[in-house]
């Protein structure tokens, strides 16, 4: 059987696609101007899907306009990140204690694969795709829509953070001790503790994010101490 030929995205959907992964590896950083001229001229496109890219991530909260600079990467406080990962912990966690109740047998199966695959994975890239497939997984199971628009949410703001907490050595081992506890409580179908042990893994990421920001702003203090 031949396989249907792969559908391109529309050059908007493609250009907000490509600016996003940069966002998300650390390419582009908060504070970072997108320019529509300068952007269509790295991506090779016009500026016409620039523009439409640009009003998505304006509409997604991850670019703003700003006096004098205009398009900007959102720049998120100390503040803002507490409260972004305290709301993590609720939606994700309330995420857990339905999927505990309404995950069926094959989505649990699913789940435990995932897990599998994370713990044999040998890059960051592939611990940060796993990783969001476990978090996607266990949302589907949860079946509530209104819960995985609220979570898209502030998934897509997190991408504002930059690189993936799981180059943070030790982060992935810990990650994956988490999934599993969290796997545990699914399949003994208590919601209480499903939605402790996922609160846990929320609390043990936002640890790990805090020491990655610390760490960068040391970096970047050191560079521009250096004479």
């Amino acid at each position: 059987m031949s396989r249907k030929p792969q559908q391109k995205l529309p050059q908007g959907q493609d250009a907000y696609q490509r600016v996003i992964s940069e966002i998300r590896s650390g390419a582009l950083l908060p504070g970072d101007r997108l320019t529509e001229t300068d952007l269509a001229e790295r991506l090779g496109i016009s500026r016409t899907p620039v523009r439409e890219a640009i009003r998505q991530l304006e509409a997604d909260g991850l670019v703003v306009h700003t006096p004098r600079r205009g398009a900007t990467i959102r720049s998120l406080g100390h503040a803002e990140i507490s409260e972004l990962y305290d709301m993590r912990s609720v939606l994700e966690g309330a995420a857990a204690q339905f999927a505990a109740r309404a995950a069926s047998e094959v989505e649990l199966c699913e789940l435990e694969a995932i897990h599998e695959s994370m713990c044999a994975a040998k890059t960051t890239e592939e611990l940060y795709s796993l990783n969001q497939q476990f978090h996607a997984a266990l949302l589907d199971a949860a079946r509530n829509r209104f819960l995985i628009t609220a979570v898209g949410v502030t998934h897509k703001t997190l991408l504002i953070l930059g690189p993936s907490t799981m180059e943070e050595t030790g982060r992935a081992d810990s990650a994956q001790i988490e999934h599993a506890d969290i796997i545990t409580a699914l399949r003994a179908r208590n919601p209480e503790a499903a939605g402790q042990a996922m609160r846990r893994h929320i609390a043990a990421a936002h640890q790990a994010r805090l020491r990655q920001i610390r760490q960068h702003r040391i970096q970047n203090e050191t560079i521009n101490d250096t004479p």
